[in-house]
């Protein structure tokens, strides 16, 4: 099978979150053909430009605050290659490699609407990265998200053009070298063909899908461990009624009510203490999911649908209007829209991590969780349970709630103050990463305490979907007896959460699936 016909077939415009999600996977891309004519008569567009007298800026004019000075025909070429290993500046811990693949999709597709001007060298060179293992070494950290994710997308670049360093095979190598191991020969880059590689919202684009994706995971698997909850606490189901929530009219708190009404249905805890059961309210933790959950869900959808209208999008500067044949600058490049996406996200991940917590904590205190023992150990006192399980989800819950402020209020001018607002998009997309981690975690921890709630009520028995689910975690944990070395316990706990197994074991005892979906 060769590389074209495995590659996803991309077309600028229409690309899809499943799409996405493929090249996260290790899928490469390749360009629709029916798009090379208009890449390549805005390349000839701006080859015109390069070689007349008025200028244009970035193609024969410098950069940023350096825009009047004016740039010689022949030396197109040197200012496009020092343009990007000037720009090569990035430090810290280098980008993983499932990200910096999607980035480079993200500039085919955005090069592939050929409104940036490049030759189709550069985007087929960006495609035989892709399918031959060249990924580039990008530092994670330099870009403010506004003249595009500079110094990452020209980390990226440096590789195309036999500069910088690139991973091959897992091992770290010179651009050079990377490119020879693969077959390739470094681009000489024409006019503006540096410029459109580099200005763009691609590293902060393609670390935000990520995590949105995981978002989306850990939104579905809160549910299933919020319903876990909920009979180990032998709460109320009657708050997850269709009638409350269509009275409110939200529609991920719809949703959610009703794949946790799905999951609880048939459940003998349930039906145990339907009456005589002195409570009257539960904790809102319980009792008020679908409110919260389904809040973070509607919040995850709406950054789902302005990421993927930003994955299809032309974000270099200045722009080639092919109908016109004019070169126009503008600001595209301000990753605005991406930053609040990610905010939003940050606050969806906090949140869902925050009321996880609090039923963590319900569930191992002995004047909350009805009947269970303290920590949820059979011989409390010589044994500790989950007593410090419970801390730590305190503690990543704690550390997420730190990073959910919104970067996108903190702009910071750069560049001699021509690039004097920004967006900060880069640092509101990183920090989900590890606010995913985190919130793997917590619910991994709700995992365990949830299904080690339910073990202690028996000979009442949970719902066929959350017996499979609690089946599926046995498989890697067993209950808690006695007290043992549980790290590895939550490890692989957090394990099943990342993998999307709780859903899919729910999902496997049900006519239906009543998980919410994604756009």
């Amino acid at each position: 099978m060769t590389e074209q016909e495995t590659a996803i077939v991309v077309k600028p415009g229409t690309v899809s979150l499943d799409d996405l999600a493929r090249v996260l996977e290790g899928a490469p891309v390749v360009l629709d053909p029916s798009f090379w004519p208009r890449v390549e008569a805005a390349a000839q567009i701006v080859t015109r430009a390069a070689q007349a007298d008025v200028p244009v800026y970035g193609i024969n004019t410098g950069f940023g605050k350096l825009a009047s000075k004016r740039i010689p025909p022949d030396q197109t070429a040197l200012l496009q290659r020092n343009l990007i290993v000037s720009h090569c500046c990035g430090v810290g811990p280098a980008t993983p490699e499932p990200i910096v693949r999607l980035m480079m999709a993200l500039k085919i597709v955005s090069l592939g609407r050929g409104a940036s001007g490049v030759r189709r060298a550069v985007i087929e060179q960006l495609q035989d990265m892709l399918a031959r293992g060249v990924c580039p070494l990008v530092p994670q950290q330099g870009s403010v998200g506004a003249s595009g994710d500079l110094a990452p997308l020209a980390h990226m670049t440096a590789v195309m053009i036999g500069e910088g360093q690139a991973i091959v095979d897992g091992k770290t190598v010179s651009g050079t070298d990377a490119l020879e191991v693969a077959g390739l020969t470094p681009l000489t880059l024409g006019p503006k063909e540096g410029l459109a590689l580099i200005n763009g919202t691609q590293f902060s684009t393609a670390y935000a899908l990520s995590g949105v994706l995981r978002a989306y995971r850990l939104a579905r698997a809160a549910l299933v461990t919020g319903a876990l909850s909920v009979d180990a606490a032998m709460a109320s189901t009657a708050p997850f009624r269709p009638e409350i929530q269509a009275l409110r009219g939200h529609a991920g708190q719809i949703v959610a009510a009703a794949t946790l009404t799905a999951l609880l249905d048939g459940s003998d805890i349930r039906l145990s203490h339907l009456e005589g059961d002195e409570r009257v309210q539960d904790p809102y933790c319980l009792r008020c999911q679908p409110q919260v959950a389904g809040a973070a869900l509607d919040l995850i959808t709406q950054a789902a649908r302005t990421l993927i209208v930003e994955a299809n999008a032309v974000t270099d500067n200045p722009l080639v209007l092919v109908e016109t044949a004019e070169i126009v600058s503008g600001g595209n490049f301000h990753a605005e829209p991406v930053a609040f996406a990610a905010d939003a996200l940050a606050l969806a991940l906090s949140e869902i991590g925050a009321i996880s917590e609090r039923r963590i904590a319900t569930l191992v205190d002995p004047a909350l969780n009805f009947g269970l023992p303290p920590f949820l150990t059979p011989d409390p006192g010589l044994n500790s349970g989950f007593m410090i399980a419970e801390v730590t989800a305190a503690a990543l819950y704690a550390e997420n709630k730190q990073r959910a402020l919104a970067c996108s209020i903190d702009s910071t001018p750069t560049s001699a103050n021509q690039e004097d607002h920004v967006s900060m998009a880069a640092h509101a997309a990183r920090r989900l990463s590890d606010m995913a981690d985190n919130l793997a975690a917590i619910l991994g921890i709700e995992l365990l305490v949830a299904a080690q709630g339910i073990t202690l009520r028996a000979p009442h028995a949970t719902s066929a979907p959350l017996v499979a689910v609690i089946a599926a975690l046995r498989e890697q944990v067993p209950a808690l007896a006695a007290d043992r070395y549980m790290a590895g316990d939550l490890a692989k706990a957090a394990a099943l959460i990342e993998a999307d197994a709780l859903p899919a074991a729910a999902v496997a005892q049900l006519r239906s699936d009543p998980f919410p979906r994604l756009v």
